[in-house]
């Protein structure tokens, strides 16, 4: 059995791909790399993960499905994990040399020590086009570093500081006994992917070390902002996905609770002004709509977030209260480095 299969989706990566595969290598037989290729059509992906599944026999896998898009390559990828850990690395994205024999190292070592933790987090870097300073997503302030530990001793997240899928790496059979099954031909399913689990995530270890290098910065990346306006459906759809996939109010831990709760929060507000960013009244009524299932799923839910502060910004009627909250949107895209 493998200590960690790192999954990397690939569609028409061929470009970018082999850094991508490279950085994994030097984890040995300890890791499998499984390549799986979303039917690419328009260059020669599956050929190059077939390529390197024949130069890395029992390291490299290479798996050829047709197109479903990202989730369904990261369903993929679960499915075929042999690991006891499972990580998804995005073709586009690589990890760092220096981090990645530390983390596996101490991963081996909770193994060896009969006590594996559900999620294992690392920082990532924002390695952004163009910038000579690379922001950092780090974690120190709201997690005990360097020791197993659980909610209860969870800190303060700030703002944009929530775990996304380039930070976490989680047990494989959590994954599946949680029923982890990201929706086919779906953009943003990432938010699904470290949402839905943590209502059986328990034990945690958090490693202050900077793993995964997180490219950004082209322009017709998923993340563009033009880009996700114009795919505003499957912000929507993922966003709705999220409220249904856990009734928040019967969660018996506090912090558990509190940080779902806040990344819901975030996800919500994105959706929200992404509709008023787009100038759109179709889209505004589609914000409506979204609110209102909200409160429909979950009212208390729904009314602890409607009337916080990022709730307010997301529902002002006048012209005025909209510009105000793309302007903090604006504000916050710059500190935070996202997008």
């Amino acid at each position: 059995m493998k200590l960690v299969s790192f999954a990397i989706p690939c569609y028409n990566s061929a470009a970018y791909m082999r850094k991508c595969i490279e950085s994994i290598l030097p984890g040995g037989d300890e890791v499998e790399i499984i390549v799986v290729d979303d039917g690419s059509q328009k260059d020669d992906t599956f050929e190059i993960a077939k390529e390197y599944e024949a130069k890395y026999p029992g390291i490299v896998k290479a798996v050829h499905q047709e197109n479903g898009g990202h989730g369904e390559a990261v369903n993929t990828g679960l499915r075929n994990a042999s690991g006891l850990f499972y990580k998804v690395v995005d073709s586009d994205d690589w990890l760092d040399d220096e981090a990645l024999p530390k983390v596996l190292e101490k991963l081996r070592e909770l193994i060896m020590a009969g006590t594996p933790v559900d999620m294992f987090i690392c920082n990532f870097i924002y390695d952004k086009v163009g910038q000579t300073h690379k922001k950092v997503m780090r974690y120190e302030s709201a997690l005990p570093k360097d020791r197993i530990f659980g909610w209860d001793e969870v800190k303060h997240f700030h703002l944009g500081q929530y775990i996304l899928m380039h930070s976490v790496i989680y047990r494989t059979q959590m994954l599946r006994d949680c029923g982890l099954v990201l929706p086919k031909h779906t953009f943003y399913v990432d938010n699904i992917f470290v949402y839905q689990p943590i209502p059986s995530v328990e034990k945690m270890y958090y490693m202050d070390v900077n793993l995964y290098h997180y490219f950004i910065g082209r322009d017709d990346q998923s993340v563009n902002e033009s880009v996700m306006i114009g795919r505003i459906d499957q912000q929507l759809k993922v966003n709705r996905i999220m409220i249904d996939c856990c009734d928040l109010t019967r969660l018996k831990s506090r912090k558990k609770r509190h940080y779902m709760f806040s990344y819901l929060e975030i996800i919500t507000t994105i959706s929200s002004v992404l509709a008023i960013k787009s100038g759109d009244p179709e889209n505004m009524q589609k914000k409506k709509e979204l609110w209102d299932y909200l409160k429909t799923s979950s009212f208390q839910t729904w009314l602890k977030m409607r009337f916080s502060f990022l709730g307010q910004g997301c529902n002002f009627r006048l012209k005025a209260g909209n510009e105000l909250t793309i302007l903090c949107y604006k504000l916050a895209q710059k500190f935070y480095g996202f997008n």
